[in-house]
């Protein structure tokens, strides 16, 4: 692949990368979304005081902040990742989740539980995007 065809997304509405990465890398037809925790991008701090629901809004608004910086949206999105500290909020994640990507073909998706997240979070998401046109047949 050669370096112009691989560009950084980057935006000021979804908190800045603390780390040597980009908030999202597009490469050919693909966006590639890294991680999101629920920062809320103007004063860098944490979102929700440990309410799941309230974190899951906040890292899908940043997502999605993210993808409208690449000119995509949630019909685009392929393929997701959930991380949870606690599985026992996958319900209350998926009510919210499911608001955001009720139009259309749902992506791909796994879950998983994992020991602890950046600041203390509940939840982050990552995705994949296809930036090619979209045919939901």
């Amino acid at each position: 692949m050669h370096s112009s065809s691989v560009k950084a997304i980057t935006t000021s509405s979804a908190p800045a990368p603390v780390g040597p990465y980009n908030q999202a890398v597009l490469a050919g037809g693909w966006l590639y979304c890294s991680g999101q925790i629920a920062l809320d991008p103007s004063s860098n701090l944490m979102v929700g005081a440990g309410d799941v629901k309230a974190e899951t809004r906040q890292v899908l608004t940043n997502l999605l902040s993210v993808l409208k910086a690449a000119g995509a949206g949630p019909k685009n999105v392929v393929r997701t990742t959930i991380y949870l500290v606690d599985l026992k909020d996958f319900e209350q994640v998926n009510s919210i989740y499911s608001e955001q990507f009720q139009a259309g073909i749902s992506p791909a998706r796994a879950c998983v539980q994992v020991a602890a997240l950046p600041k203390g979070g509940r939840i982050e998401i990552d995705c994949v995007a296809w930036m090619g046109e979209i045919n939901e047949t």
